[in-house]
């Protein structure tokens, strides 16, 4: 599992779509902090099939800047 505190920019020949999973999410307070946790399960073909494979955390800093990210990634999203 990781907190992530910083975004950057990376560069990579493979540019391809990897299969489709599902995607929890909960949202909880720690320390005083709001943090939204995101965790992908495992598909079906996997040896355990639905089992937690990564959980991402991001407090309201990283939210801004995932937000700020989708934003230039997709303008043409509104809400």
């Amino acid at each position: 599992m990781a907190l992530i505190n910083e975004f950057e920019p990376a560069s990579s020949d493979v540019q391809r779509i990897h299969g489709p999973v599902t995607c929890g999410y909960r949202a909880f307070t720690a320390d005083g902090r709001r943090i939204l946790q995101l965790d992908t399960y495992g598909s079906a073909e996997r040896a355990i099939p639905n089992k937690i494979s990564q959980s991402v955390q991001l407090d309201a800093e990283g939210a801004r800047a995932l937000l700020d990210i989708i934003t230039e990634t997709f303008p043409d999203i509104t809400r």
